[in-house]
């Protein structure tokens, strides 16, 4: 009865790990279905290659290297780092990247504008020269203190 149990918890097993590898095989035939959830010859061929190499005592990364050099890196759903997905792994943080330059650049830009516009207006204005020099200085943003930025400041709370 014994030998009964262990024989059906290992055939548990085996079923457990041929379905959580047939999730992350695609099929080659429909392309965006895995071999689990689809239909094709294929995929019906696929998983009983997958049970049949468990069965042989092949560890999952053995069975998925395998089905790589037979079918190509595109049959596995999550490609491996190297030169060639490299931009593929990376754009997510360049694209962040990107963003987050931009906004501080808006942001400065933003807080600098205003002292740009209105010596804009100031020059258009027939002043004396005394009074040109008062406005450029009292328009001039204070160059920054020390060398710490001043965006570092304010989000220091200084």
């Amino acid at each position: 009865m014994e030998n009964e149990d262990d024989v059906a918890k290992k055939s548990q097993v085996v079923e457990a790990r041929a379905r959580n590898i047939s999730h992350n095989v695609r099929c080659t035939e429909c392309g965006s279905q895995s071999i689990e959830d689809s239909q094709a010859d294929i995929a019906i061929l696929l998983r009983k290659l997958i049970r049949d190499e468990i069965h042989a005592g092949k560890s999952d990364k053995e069975i998925f290297k395998k089905l790589e050099e037979d079918f190509g890196e595109t049959v596995l759903y999550a490609p491996k780092f190297d030169m060639q997905t490299a931009a593929l792994w990376l754009s997510p943080l360049l694209v962040a990247g990107a963003a987050a330059g931009i906004w501080a650049y808006n942001k400065h830009r933003q807080r600098t504008n205003v002292h740009i516009m209105a010596l804009n207006l100031v020059r258009g204005v027939t002043l004396t020269p005394k009074e040109k020099q008062t406005m450029i200085e009292i328009l001039t943003p204070p160059p920054p203190e020390g060398k710490t930025p001043s965006w570092w400041r304010r989000w220091l709370g200084q």
